[in-house]
This record gives C-alpha cells, sequence and structure tokens, in this order.
C-alpha cells in the first residue's frame, strides 16, 4: 500500500519531535497535535483569526495544528503556535499584540504544554 499522509519533510519532522515531545514529558496536547497533522493537505485545520479571537481570552497560548488565516479581528494579545500563517493574520495579530511563532518554538517554550489550547477540529 502506498503511505498516506504528509510528505514535506518539514512536517514529519515535526510530528516526531511532537511524539518525542508526548514520550518525554507525559504531555498528551503534543500527541493530540501530531495525530491532528498526520492528515492529508485537504483534511487539515484552517482557523481564521476572528475564530481564535473568541475563543481565548488575554494572553492565552494556542496551537493550531494548521493554518490560520486573515479573515475577522482580533483585539486583545495572544500567543498562536502554527504550521502557517497569512499575511493578513500576522499583521492583526502582531497589531492587537500578540505573538505568531512556529510549533517548534512552542515545544522549546513549553514542553510539557501546560495551559496550551487546541483551536480547529
Amino acid at each position: 500500500m502506498k503511505r498516506t499522509g504528509p510528505t514535506n519533510v518539514y512536517l514529519r519532522r515535526l510530528m516526531r519531535l511532537l511524539r518525542k515531545a508526548y514520550r518525554q514529558h507525559g504531555a498528551k496536547i503534543w500527541l493530540a497535535v501530531s495525530e491532528k497533522l498526520d492528515r492529508p493537505r485537504r483534511k487539515r485545520i484552517v482557523v481564521n483569526v476572528g475564530k481564535i479571537a473568541s475563543l481565548t481570552k488575554e494572553n492565552d497560548v494556542v496551537v493550531v495544528p494548521g493554518k490560520v488565516l486573515g479573515d475577522g479581528s482580533i483585539n486583545h494579545p495572544v500567543t498562536v503556535a502554527a504550521i502557517g500563517f497569512s499575511k493578513s493574520a500576522i499583521e492583526k495579530i502582531k497589531r492587537a499584540g500578540g505573538k505568531c511563532i512556529s510549533i517548534l518554538e512552542l515545544i522549546e517554550m513549553n514542553p510539557k504544554g501546560t495551559n496550551v489550547k487546541i483551536i480547529g477540529g
């Protein structure tokens, strides 16, 4: 059988590191993010800034196992980790005082995954 799932080398490396962080620290959040990333591209999660704004409070840390798009508005600072961001999403998050980081950076900052929310189905 042909292998399904991501063929992107960066994404496969990230999934390996997420599973490693889960085993080392016992943080089930990293296993859940890894499983959500191990999908075909057409089924991967896409979240708009407006949805992030409605589901978070000030200074929350969220991870999106997919891409963040710029539809909607946000008016409080949040730290968002994702695979990718559109230019308008980056502008809106930074204008609100938040940060856009990669999932790898979030694992390094918070290896246990405490107080991190997963956004997206």
